[in-house]
């Protein structure tokens, strides 16, 4: 999530984006980006049974197992029925998602899995602290954007995964990275993907921007434990085998499009991310 200022969910909003306002789980919910954010895009083919189903500004992932389907974020609340839609329109039956993968508990990665999971069957899957947060639709006490006290649906049953571990279905095999920082419980994802013979590893990488609620310090020393946290991250994101990065903020994978086609495209994610993080950590010592 990037910082604005967030406002509550108004009624107005509800015809302009096509809900129904008394569906709790995809009431909308405006954020001062959100135009930017869900800007609509078509679904797309990233490569071999890899898709993207989000938009211009939030990227949620699609992955056809051949025994089921794989989906990868949520965006916002008001997002879920054009995720679907977009799901539909590549041929594909939205009740077929099996598993849905979660990278952090912001809002707006998060707010629309309450919905998507009530509306597939699916299992929404997270990190042991990801899944803190789901489950009370709330920031957790030590995140370092908690101050915006921004709530979204609460996500009821979330299946817990470890750093590490792999989520088979089908063909597919899905392993869980972890990727704190942003969130404590922020978790990123890695496939492998294929064409016929011809193979990529792909990535879908949570937040690695260092943003932080008002007054929030990243060199107090609980924001110590959070820097130390995004160092993890960084090291992560440089030894996972990644041919193509998806972000789930589209525009922080560096690439003029959707996702990032290059060997080097999760290294240079964490330069980005460490660079920022040591620009943010200079100001602070000189304010």
């Amino acid at each position: 999530m990037n910082p604005g200022t967030i406002l509550l969910a108004a009624a107005a909003l509800a015809g302009a984006s096509g809900q129904t306002p008394d569906d709790p789980l995809t009431r909308p919910m405006a954020v001062e980006r959100e135009a930017e954010w869900l800007a609509p895009a078509e679904p797309v083919r990233v490569f071999g049974k890899t898709y993207l189903v989000g938009f211009g500004g939030l990227s949620v992932a699609l992955i056809d197992t051949g025994a089921g389907l794989i989906l990868i974020d949520a965006a916002l609340p008001q997002a879920a029925p054009k995720i679907l839609a977009n799901v539909a329109k590549l041929g594909f039956r939205p009740h077929d998602i099996k598993y849905i993968l979660s990278t952090e508990p912001h809002f707006d990665h998060a707010g629309g899995l309450a919905a998507l999971a009530r509306d597939t069957g699916a299992t929404v899957i997270a990190s042991a602290r990801g899944a803190q947060a789901l489950r009370t639709g709330r920031f957790a006490a030590d995140d370092p954007q908690v101050g915006y006290n921004a709530r979204f649906p609460p996500v009821r049953n979330v299946r817990v995964i470890n750093d590490g571990a792999q989520l088979k279905l089908g063909d597919a095999v899905v392993t869980a990275r972890a990727t704190p920082g942003h969130t404590v419980g922020s978790m990123s994802w890695a496939w492998r993907s294929c064409e016929g013979r011809s193979c990529r590893n792909i990535v879908f990488g949570s937040s690695l921007n260092p943003v932080a609620g008002k007054g929030y310090r990243f060199t107090s020393p609980a924001g110590q434990a959070v820097v130390a946290n995004y160092r993890r991250a960084h090291a992560a994101m440089n030894v996972v085998p990644c041919d193509i990065l998806i972000t789930a903020h589209a525009e922080q994978s560096g690439a003029n499009g959707r996702f990032a086609a290059s060997p080097d495209a999760c290294r240079a994610y964490a330069r980005a991310s460490q660079r920022a993080l040591a620009a943010r950590l200079d100001k602070e010592r000189h304010q």
